[in-house]
Formats: C-alpha cells, structure tokens, sequence
C-alpha cells in the first residue's frame, strides 16, 4: 500500500464553510444550529458580520470555537431614526383590509422600497385610530453583545458555479 496525502483545509476566502454553533446575547440563548441543519456559507461572502468571518480564519475541520462580538462588530447599535411611522394604508390589501396574520406586533416583515431594496422590520405598534403602522428597521441583535460557541463540521473549496453565484451551495446553504 502507498502513502496517502491527506490535505487538511483550512478557512480562508472563499472556502466553503459548514459549521454548528450556538448563539448567545446578554446571557439569552437566542439560536442553536445543530449537525442536522448546520450552516454553510461561502467565506468572504456570507453577508455574516466580518469579525465572525475572521474568527473562523485558519480553523479546520472538527475545530472548536468559542468567540465574543461587541456591537460594534455585529449589528451594530439601535439608532432611534430607523423607527419610523408608515401610513397604514400601505398595508392595506387588495380589498381594502389589513392582514391581521401578517401583520402583528412583534412580528418581522418583509418590506420593499421604492429603489427595490429589500428591508426587514419589526413592527412595534398598529395604530388604526391614527392609521399609523410603527416599525423598527434596526437589526433584532443591535445592542447586544454575542457570544458564538461552536464547531467546524466541513471546508472545501467553492465549485466555480458557488464563485460565480458569490454563495454557497447545498445542505444550508442557497439551492437553485
């Protein structure tokens, strides 16, 4: 029998990464993604926080991890000029109602503007009285302080196809 090359990759940009973790803000768990459903993500552009990226660097397969974001390098801070009040009828539908499903406080929505940018909020309060919706488009996780645990299940090197797409491709990851 011959010698064998095992090539251990590490991350670095553009690897393909899966990895598990779990997530918590403030001592609150707020996620955990386990081996059943992990998370894969094309490093360098994942759209995650840079500094999660950077953590990740130099890491490979079976590698723990366990690191801090400030703030300022996550999400950033809650700014009182991303709440806002929105005229109620532009959630009106087609017959002249609000989707009370859709729409409740508390619940995060999916909302379009005029130069087709695509935007998250969460609505804080329905005002049909003064036929008013409020909304917070700042980040759930502004303000917090997050702390990552976690493992390195997989890297690989990106197909040409996940270059070109700028994501990664298959189990947790963006599928065609």
């Amino acid at each position: 029998m011959g010698n064998r090359t095992v090539i251990i990759l590490k991350i670095t940009e553009k690897k393909v990464v899966s990895i598990t973790y779990s997530l918590t803000a403030n001592d609150q768990h707020i996620e955990t993604v386990d081996a059943s459903h992990p998370m894969l993500f094309l490093h360098g552009n994942s759209g995650l926080p840079e500094k999660f990226e950077d953590n990740l660097v130099g890491l490979s397969k079976g590698d723990d991890f366990h690191f801090t974001l400030l703030p300022s390098d996550a999400f950033g801070t809650r700014e009182e000029e991303d709440i806002v009040d929105l005229p109620i009828e532009n959630f009106y539908s087609e017959d002249g109602k609000l989707d009370s499903e859709f729409l409740a406080v508390g619940k995060i929505i999916p909302l379009t503007d005029e130069q087709n940018n695509h935007h998250k909020a969460i609505i804080l309060e329905i005002n049909e009285s003064e036929k008013f919706i409020k909304l917070d488009f700042n980040h759930p996780l502004a303000d917090k302080t997050l702390h990552f645990t976690g493992k390195i299940i997989e890297v690989r090197e990106a197909t040409k196809e996940e270059l070109d797409h700028g994501h990664a491709h298959g189990l947790g990851g963006h599928n065609h």
